[in-house]
């Protein structure tokens, strides 16, 4: 199932690429997308499609903020139905369970971990098609939107330690300051947020349990209508535990909340394979680090899971038919000397 998207957004791309004197209505078409998919913003888009459509518009544009730019444009209602649970939880903690379980009904393409390590907790994203893309403006879009809801919710009582992305910083940060108010990281092992473990507990004024309860009845109804891939749901899962050393059968079976045999029963069912899938999710993830010359192979190599670069160098030249040194010279891509 190809992974889709709220079209609501597109409400939000509008206004930005209309702003920076873009043919809008062009360039929709050209992705494939309508500008009459506008009027239902339940209307479900290729996730691929709309990656896509961003990263052409920041090119185009020359603005390298475009995803962060359409996010502040957004609020909790953006979340469609789920925002009418969203805004009845206790606190941030059980905010982010709702959004990590009806996850589906927003983006079928994103992923989203809890990690919580002592007084400190890692919201970790990210956006996952049945084919790699470049994704930095959606990345981007999406860490600014959950910013964005964290900040909605608590008001002052939020505050993050800092903003991680996987890519290399734009030459004017100006616009992350402004909407991230923290310190803002590029070149790092992960996209997403970093803030205390006190901010996931602190009380929502709007909280209401009857609404609350109302409110997961109708969204329980609306996933089961919803046809999802567990191929898809395993990639996910993949692309985050991955980079943690965490992405055995084993703990990918636990995070769909099934045991092993179960899991590889029900890929077998789908034409999939767990072996296939890590494989390829692993040569997503080795083109995309290096492709950032802030990463050096032993780095990647850890990544991606491999004890030795020899290890990692064997499997890349099987899989991409050179060493990962050669592909980048292919690319011209030059490794920084501090990486």
């Amino acid at each position: 199932m190809t992974a889709q998207a709220r079209s609501a957004v597109l409400t939000n791309y509008l206004v930005v690429a209309r702003h920076l004197r873009l043919n809008a209505n062009t360039l929709l078409a050209e992705a494939g997308l309508s500008p009459a998919i506008l009027s239902d913003p339940n209307h479900r888009i290729p996730a691929s499609a709309g990656i896509n459509l961003l990263e052409k518009s920041a090119l185009l544009s020359g603005c390298e903020t475009f995803g962060l730019r359409m996010a502040e444009l957004r609020h909790i209602s953006d979340f469609g139905e789920v925002s009418l649970l969203l805004s009845h939880q206790n606190n941030l903690r059980d905010a982010l369970q709702v959004i990590v379980q009806y996850r589906h009904l927003i983006n079928d393409s994103l992923a989203i971990f809890i990690e919580e390590t002592g007084n400190t907790v890692i919201i970790r994203e990210e956006l996952v098609t049945e084919m790699a893309t470049n994704n930095r403006q959606s990345i981007e879009l999406a860490i600014a939107v959950m910013h964005r809801f964290c900040a909605a919710l608590l008001g002052a009582h939020w505050h993050p330690i800092n903003v991680c992305f996987t890519h290399e910083a734009p030459a004017d940060l100006s616009v992350h300051r402004r909407i991230f108010g923290c310190k803002v990281e590029f070149g790092c092992e992960f996209n997403g947020i970093v803030c205390p473990a006190a901010n996931l507990d602190t009380a929502n004024p709007l909280a209401n349990a009857a609404m609350a309860r109302h409110a997961r009845r109708y969204m329980d109804s609306l996933l089961g209508k919803n046809n999802r891939s567990l191929a898809l749901d395993v990639r996910k899962s993949i692309y985050l535990l991955l980079p943690m050393g965490r992405a055995t059968i084993e703990q990918i079976a636990q995070s769909q909340g099934v045991n092993v045999r179960t899991l590889q029963r029900r890929l077998g069912e789908d034409g999939a394979s767990f072996s296939d899938l890590i494989n390829s999710v692993r040569r997503d993830l080795a083109i995309r680090y290096l492709e950032n010359p802030g990463y050096s192979l032993g780095r990647i190599t850890d990544m991606l899971g491999y004890s030795m670069p020899s290890s990692f160098t064997r499997w890349f030249i099987s899989q991409f038919g050179m060493p990962p040194a050669a592909w980048r010279s292919e690319h011209n891509i030059v490794p920084r000397k501090d990486s």
